[in-house]
């Protein structure tokens, strides 16, 4: 008979306890060492990038070999992180195994070729396989496979960030508007850490950033008024920021759907976009990933936290990160909203007069959690990757992104849990994709 495991861990039973270790424990192991080999795979590829630059025209090519792959054997893995979240809230099929070579495969590509993505996908997407895969070995039941699936989300999100108590509270957030899933905390924070830990014992490291303003102690005790009325100020930009991003994606996406039909031609299309992009922009500083180049006159998310002001560059990345997810190449959005959201904070920092490199932490993970509407789990990760010290600004600039980016966001599957304002006339329970029905869009 399947193991019903939805309250037995909360129970502290230690039959149930060694049951939920048989189940969680691998799990998190594989995850993290996946995660630890595509954070390889990323750099390698990255390296080759930027050492062949003839590889950019190799990228119609590749992402449409990718795309032809997901038209013959991925059709049923296609929505990605979405259907991850819809096995969540409902747990039926399950999420194939095979999505995560496949979104492995297709990542890699993107990046070797120059396309412009992110990596929390990826990692999402494979920890959400192999959750769904341990769980039908398992043989747990419908409330079992939920705390499994949302364990292997915070096993790769926080093995690829390097980033776990952050990891743990994006998989309960992530799947309601408004609402987190307490339910699940232990076995998320589990396999967070486990899968961080994993990650780092192979070898695999995260860029740091560093803050190199410090607020005085009196101002921090005070909260600095004027300070954080600039950081709310901003806030709305990041979430304004995040809704343009995600609406984009959906609206351009949505649209090479019903121009371009057979799946395999839009990665094709959208790879000679993005080369004319470069040639018509006159740079290739908004390709790829946008963590580290071995120029230090390229443009990445390190340069933002220095003293130059950057006033574009936030809508350069933005730019270019629409048009190779749109067109259907595989990767992540939040490591190019990381881009977008530093780059905006280093330019509004120039406005506001305040300390670039701060706002650039802030929008760092501001206009992510305006995205994805994870507010609390990116405040968490403002203090993982900047330290205490600037709480406070960095969960104002948050929840202000939160509730300026509207019910929308970069998963249309999340379902309104509270409405985050009244009179927009979103009942609960609907999917954001619902809601985007409801309400007139930008």
């Amino acid at each position: 008979m399947p193991a019903s495991f939805n309250t037995l861990w909360l129970r502290f039973q230690p039959a149930a306890l060694l049951r939920w270790l048989i189940v969680l424990v691998p799990l998190a192991v594989l995850v993290g060492t996946l995660c630890s080999a595509f954070l390889w795979s990323l750099e390698a590829a990255t390296e080759a990038r930027f050492a062949h630059p003839w590889l950019l025209f190799g990228l119609p090519l590749g992402g449409g070999a990718v795309g032809w792959l997901y038209y013959r054997f991925g059709t049923s893995v296609e929505a990605g992180n979405n259907l991850i979240v819809e096995q969540i809230h409902e747990p039926g099929g399950g999420v194939p195994l095979r999505m995560a070579p496949l979104v492995f495969l297709g990542t890699v590509v993107t990046h070797l070729f120059g396309g412009s993505a992110g990596r929390e996908g990826t990692a999402v997407q494979m920890g959400g396989s192999l959750a769904s895969w341990v769980a039908g070995i398992a043989r747990l039941d419908a409330a079992g496979v939920r705390i499994v699936l949302m364990a292997g989300v915070a096993a790769g999100f926080g093995a690829v960030f390097g980033t776990p108590l952050a990891g743990a509270v994006f998989a309960l957030e992530v799947l309601a508007v408004g609402r987190v899933e307490y339910g699940a905390l232990l076995p998320c924070l589990l396999a967070a850490l486990l899968g961080d830990w994993t990650c780092q014992m192979l070898g695999a490291h995260h860029t740091l950033y560093t803050v190199h303003t410090l607020l005085p102690v009196s101002e921090w005790l005070a909260l600095e008024p004027v300070l954080l009325g600039k950081a709310a100020l901003a806030g709305v930009a990041f979430g304004l920021a995040g809704l343009a991003f995600a609406e984009a994606n959906h609206v351009l996406g949505g649209w090479m759907k019903r121009v371009v039909p057979y799946g395999p031609a839009r990665p094709v299309i959208g790879g000679l976009a993005v080369i004319a992009l470069v040639y018509l922009c006159g740079t290739r500083d908004y390709l790829g990933l946008g963590v580290w180049a071995p120029d230090d006159h390229v443009v990445t998310i390190s340069s933002f936290f220095g003293d130059t002001v950057y006033p574009w560059s936030w809508a350069l990345k933005l730019l270019f990160t629409v048009v190779t997810l749109s067109c259907g190449f595989k990767g992540g959005e939040v490591t190019p909203l990381f881009f977008i959201g530093a780059a905006l904070g280093n330019a509004l920092g120039g406005v506001l007069g305040v300390p670039p490199d701060l706002f650039a932490a802030l929008g760092f993970v501001a206009v992510f959690a305006g995205a994805a509407n994870t507010p609390l789990a990116c405040t968490i990760m403002g203090v993982e990757l900047f330290g205490g010290a600037h709480l406070v600004p960095i969960a104002v600039a948050c929840f202000v992104a939160y509730v300026c980016s509207g019910h929308n966001g970069i998963y249309l599957s999340q379902r309104v849990g509270v409405p985050k304002t009244a009179g927009e006339g979103v009942p609960v329970g609907v999917t954001l994709r619902e809601a985007r029905t409801r309400i007139p869009r930008p």
